[in-house]
């Protein structure tokens, strides 16, 4: 059975755009891996070639099938809790982070543990413990259930309280209506982060602002890409998982920017071919925890319907590396 999620919002564009044009892609550029999921996936490989298999991590590394079943396939095995892993063991901490109570469990089982949290996501959760410290109400915007938002709230689970989307709002209590700020789940639509901010500060007249931008430089460069994108395309194509946050956000932003239609696939065997009748241009872009492989695996399969035109829209260049955690990094000489 097909994962493909199709997300109709209801937005339509002239059904003759691009009519008198071959058939073509337009490649999102930026796309796919970010730098803490890079980091995250590397440092398990590198676990792996160190301690040798099995190397246990909490949760998936990042929110990609491919990457877990191949991971898996190499001696990895993925839990949901510390207490699943055999005691004395070597045990990864997600790209998501988690809280210092999954800190406390791990350690009082004396496993052995690598943190491969995103340090964007780390840079929230020292957000949330300064801003607990000075007793404010934090605002959490983001998904109930998100391994991102467990972390986080896990910081300061008195003074953090989760607002799931502009509905959530009215809601929301707080103790002190001039101690009040918020903080975001990185993974999120930048247009929906602020609509849930703007839906508070009315509410709230003297919300403050993180010190700084919470979404991720790469959550947002890729949904800018799609808008960019979108317009031009009878069909945007997103390659990612149902469990992807920032994937399942690029379908939406693809049909609220001008796509006819758009769709959610892990590889390109899920794509329908009743998606591409009528269709002159095929957008493509991916989450940022997708591996290359699985696009190009989504241009030879449109290669086989006459999509033999490519475009690249490019409208950043990232360069952010991360390092290593410290206990993987090559000693200095």
């Amino acid at each position: 059975m097909s994962s493909a999620v199709p997300l109709d919002l209801g937005i339509s564009r002239s059904a003759d755009s691009g009519a008198a044009r071959g058939r073509r892609i337009l490649l999102a550029e930026p796309r796919g891996y970010c730098a803490g999921v890079d980091r995250a996936v590397e440092t398990v490989e590198k676990a792996l070639e160190k301690h040798g298999a099995p190397i246990y991590v909490r949760k998936e590394i990042v929110h990609n099938r491919h990457v877990v079943d191949t991971l898996s396939e190499r001696g990895v095995v993925f839990v949901d809790e510390t207490d699943e892993v055999p005691e004395g063991s070597l045990l990864v901490f997600s790209a998501h982070g988690v809280s210092p109570a999954v800190h406390a469990e791990a350690s009082a089982r004396s496993l052995q543990t690598i943190d491969a949290t995103c340090p964007l996501v780390t840079k929230v959760h020292q957000e949330a413990k300064r801003f607990a410290r000075d007793d404010f109400d934090i605002l959490l915007i983001g998904h109930e259930g998100h391994e991102e938002v467990e972390g986080t709230a896990g910081e300061a689970p008195d003074h953090v309280q989760l607002v799931d989307g502009p509905d959530a709002v009215d809601g929301v209590t707080v103790r002190d209506e001039n101690k009040v700020i918020w903080l975001s789940q990185t993974t999120l639509s930048v247009d929906e982060t602020m609509a849930t901010v703007a839906r508070l500060r009315e509410r709230f007249p003297k919300l403050q602002d993180p010190p700084s931008d919470d979404i991720c430089y790469a959550t947002q460069n890729r949904q800018v890409a799609v808008k960019a994108m979108a317009p031009e395309c009878d069909l945007v194509i997103v390659v990612g998982s149902r469990n992807s946050s920032n994937s399942v956000r690029l379908v939406e932003v693809a049909l609220q920017a001008g796509a006819r239609a758009s769709y959610l696939v892990d590889y390109a065997a899920e794509i329908d071919p009743a998606w591409l009748d009528g269709v002159n241009t095929v957008g493509i872009t991916s989450g940022a925890s997708v591996p290359e492989i699985l696009v190009r695996g989504v241009i030879d399969e449109l290669a086989n319907h006459e999509f033999s035109e490519i475009q690249s829209v490019t409208t950043a260049n990232e360069t952010l590396v991360f390092a290593l955690p410290r206990e993987l990094r090559a000693p200095r000489h």
